[in-house]
């Protein structure tokens, strides 16, 4: 077996009639096998394409015996051989073997993954063998690119990588559902007198936790390096078991110091549109599965993101416009609420019909680090809001002078001794500054049209399942 430079060839690079009589070895796994007397037909694939390859084997090549009576679905193989044009429909090359090696036979009977349809809420019970499915190898070779997209932009535009603790002992959005994190003996916990857990004998001295953001310590390099981003893993301690929920996921989120909520937006803008392009332009056979297979029209709808001027409203000019919408909304609309899923879809698809930023939200809604208006009712916060999704990017100018902030600390009940280096930030040298978040799943499933977040994530971490 030589799989050794080039000689191993990607079957994406494969497809091309161009590549007509060209000698090539390639390996991957069987996904279908149909025999006559004389001749074997594998379909193999190697993860590299939707699409596999068919390859022909004689009964004069060595390993027929092998290929015809022990090759099954799921079988690692290795082959050598020439491309040649394929007679066959829905295909326009295909390998005449000349040498073939049966690496690892699938020895089980039960082999899940037949030759047909599963569903995607039966792939989910078999994660481990998922990727090896149309779907959900697209999906993370999508997933893939869009992480490569993400780093690409942000590096062009002279952002720093930094890489935010995962443990913690703030809570950056304030809202308590985090998961803790402790050495303590859960069978004999140390007390105070006060009966509460003695957290002075814990692995950190103090009571810690995975973190729910990274952001205020990219505002921290960010009042340093003047752009800093981070993109990693963090963590909700919700008992959410929807599809649009995950305990652990990924988020992106940059942050600029000198900059007012239009730059925010702008960058915002110019980074989806970078991003989804990117996806467009390097998995086109993905892409065109998810618009044969799973949402009809999505190219279309995602080149029209990359090509529309985004517009920009306010908040009290979206209430507005919900409420002359005369449309039976599930949730009410009125001043001082959030606004749902199904009044951002309105908003884009009916009033905007294109992406928009809603702006200046009322302040009660968002977090204490959002910069307070001139008459403290609203907070200079925007959300981008995209066809067929909703919101995919929140964001807003970040508060950076310290008695306001001390005053939203305090109407939000957050603990200062938590986040005293935070408050050092907007002492020495304070500076206006801004900053956005994107949960990469929600993205994922936006450029797949893939309805479930835990079929965007290579191991979902929900609710009683932590299993992989």
């Amino acid at each position: 077996m030589d799989t050794k430079g080039n000689s191993n060839c990607r079957i994406s690079e494969l497809q091309d009639e161009s590549k007509i009589g060209t000698k090539v070895s390639l390996s991957g796994w069987v996904r279908t096998r149909r025999d006559s007397k004389e001749v074997s037909f594998l379909v193999v694939n190697d993860g590299s394409d939707v699409q596999g390859l068919q390859v022909v084997i004689d009964s004069d090549i060595e390993g027929f015996a092998e290929a015809s009576s022990h090759c099954k679905n799921g079988a690692a193989v290795c082959i050598t051989g020439t491309l040649v044009e394929s007679p066959g429909k829905g295909q326009k090359v295909e390998l005449q073997a000349e040498s073939f090696e049966l690496v690892g036979g699938c020895i089980a009977e039960d082999y899940p993954l037949q030759k047909k349809r599963h569903t995607n809420e039966f792939l989910r019970t078999i994660p481990h063998l998922r990727p090896r499915t149309n779907t959900f190898g697209a999906a993370f070779r999508i997933r893939s690119e869009a992480s490569f997209a993400i780093h690409s932009f942000f590096n062009q535009e002279g952002f720093s990588y930094i890489h935010t603790p995962i443990i913690t002992t703030s809570d950056c959005e304030g809202a308590g559902k985090m998961f803790q994190v402790t050495t303590l003996n859960q069978d004999n916990i140390p007390k105070l007198d006060s009966k509460k857990v003695d957290y002075s004998k814990d692995f950190f001295g103090q009571e810690a936790h995975l973190t729910v953001s990274g952001q205020l310590e990219a505002e921290m390099f960010a009042c340093s390096l003047k752009k800093a981003y981070t993109f990693g893993p963090v963590f909700r301690a919700e008992n959410s078991n929807t599809p649009r929920h995950l305990a652990e996921f990924w988020m992106v989120e940059p942050e600029m110091a000198f900059c007012d909520l239009a730059g925010n937006m702008e960058v915002a803008e110019r980074f989806i549109k970078f991003t989804i392009g990117h996806v467009l332009e390097k998995c086109q056979s993905d892409m065109a599965f998810f618009n044969q297979w799973v949402e009809k029209g999505i190219v279309d709808s995602l080149e029209s993101v990359v090509t529309a001027d985004f517009a920009r409203i306010t908040y009290d000019e979206a209430i507005k416009v919900l409420e002359k919408s005369k449309q039976k909304f599930e949730f009410p609309v009125a001043w001082g609420n959030d606004l749902q899923t199904e009044h951002e879809r309105y908003l884009t698809e009916e009033h905007i019909k294109g992406p928009v930023f809603v702006t200046n939200y009322p302040t009660e809604i968002k977090a204490f680090y959002m910069y307070l208006d001139e008459g403290e009712k609203t907070v200079s916060a925007m959300d981008l809001l995209v066809p067929r999704l909703g919101e995919i990017i929140g964001g807003s100018m970040r508060e950076h002078r310290e008695d306001i902030l001390l005053k939203q600390l305090d109407k939000f009940n957050v603990p200062r001794e938590h986040i005293e280096w935070y408050l050092d930030l907007r002492k020495y040298g304070t500076n206006p500054h801004s900053g956005f978040g994107l949960g990469f799943e929600r993205l994922v499933m936006y450029l797949t049209g893939l309805k479930n977040i835990r079929d965007v994530i290579p191991c979902p971490r929900t609710p009683g399942n932590a299993s992989i």
